[in-house]
């Protein structure tokens, strides 16, 4: 069954509310909804009847940047090359990481609080299993890496971009897929001449 579309103010406030918890989070601010609702210049019953935990809103401002990434995850299902297919989602992941600082902690956390949420992650997590064994079947990655591997890596990838904290995000992601071409340049098994490599 669908949820009815909210009336236009109850939109207005609804938005204003993301609007302001995204600042927070762009800003490292913890994520307290008194502390949005004073800011948003609305009472705390209407946060909390929008958003009854800040994990609720957290997530809520971290879904375009998955729903983002499923659309990258997607495209790569549909190219042919098992092995651009998985470089390029992998890249897409490390770019969502270091950009969005309300991807991190979404994608780490055990419970979502969203039932959309947690729609996405599994779609994250199925299209990642279908393209490592892709490039598994292919023969284009080390046979013995495995999704277990693989996670930890990534999680290190974006820990040693964020670093560099003289760095602002776009440097860091940039920095992070530099990373990544290392990591996979010793994970590439090329059935081809061709290096893999980033682009930023």
């Amino acid at each position: 069954m669908s949820t009815p579309p909210l009336r236009r103010d109850a939109a207005q406030n609804r938005h204003r509310i993301v609007e302001v918890a995204r600042r927070y989070v762009d800003d490292g601010r913890p994520l307290q909804l008194n502390d949005v609702a004073r800011t948003a210049s609305m009472g705390v019953a209407t946060v909390y009847r929008h958003f009854p935990t800040p994990d609720a809103l957290l997530e809520t401002v971290a879904m375009p940047a998955f729903e983002e990434l499923v659309q990258r995850a997607e495209q790569a299902l549909a190219d042919p090359d098992p092995w651009t297919a998985l470089r390029d989602f992998l890249a897409a992941a490390i770019e969502a990481m270091l950009t969005d600082p309300a991807v991190p902690p979404v994608l780490a956390a055990a419970t979502d609080s969203l039932e959309q949420t947690s729609e996405l992650k599994h779609g994250l997590a199925t299209a990642f299993t279908d393209l490592l064994a892709r490039a598994h079947a292919a023969g284009v990655i080390d046979p013995g890496v495995t999704e277990a591997d693989m996670t930890p890596l990534m999680c290190g990838i974006a820990y040693a971009a964020n670093v560099h904290s003289e760095l602002d995000r776009s440097e860091r992601a940039a920095t992070g897929l530099r990373y990544l071409t290392l990591l996979l340049t010793g994970l590439h098994r090329p059935r081809a001449t061709t290096a893999p490599t980033l682009t930023t």
